[in-house]
């Protein structure tokens, strides 16, 4: 974790699939990475015909939570990732994250970025919400 910030100074970025999530914290020029893995990982459902149900897997509300417990001293964050895991976990933020959701800087549709990639897609959309 970066050293000694301000809250309102740390900026996060979540990566996250149905697999696992990265989470990367920034404060000046400290950058602190994390991965949080999900429960369950092979939980990729389709919806098939003649089959009851949505076809999609319920929310992994442990997964969710120990997100947004990686991010909770963010000042700003974005939410980056592929498919639809990214709009459950914003979803998710509605009576379990309101504090959190009032510091949410964006939803990115992201596939696998590079690390470097990643953290420069959401330095620009932090830097365009702080303007």
């Amino acid at each position: 974790m970066p050293r000694n910030p301000s809250h309102s100074s740390i900026l996060a970025v979540v990566w996250l699939d149905f697999h696992q999530a990265k989470v990367f914290l920034m404060a000046a020029q400290d950058i602190a990475a994390g991965r949080v893995r999900a429960d369950t990982p092979h939980r990729q459902i389709h919806h098939k015909a003649q089959v009851r149900g949505s076809g999609h897997g319920r929310d992994d509300r442990a997964y969710f939570e120990a997100i947004l417990a990686a991010v909770e001293e963010a000042g700003s964050w974005v939410i980056a990732g592929p498919g639809g895991t990214k709009k459950d976990l914003e979803k998710y933020l509605d009576g379990h994250g309101e504090e959190l959701k009032k510091k949410l800087a964006g939803v990115e549709s992201m596939d696998h970025p590079t690390e470097g990639e990643l953290l420069k897609q959401a330095g620009k959309l932090l830097a365009s919400t702080a303007a």
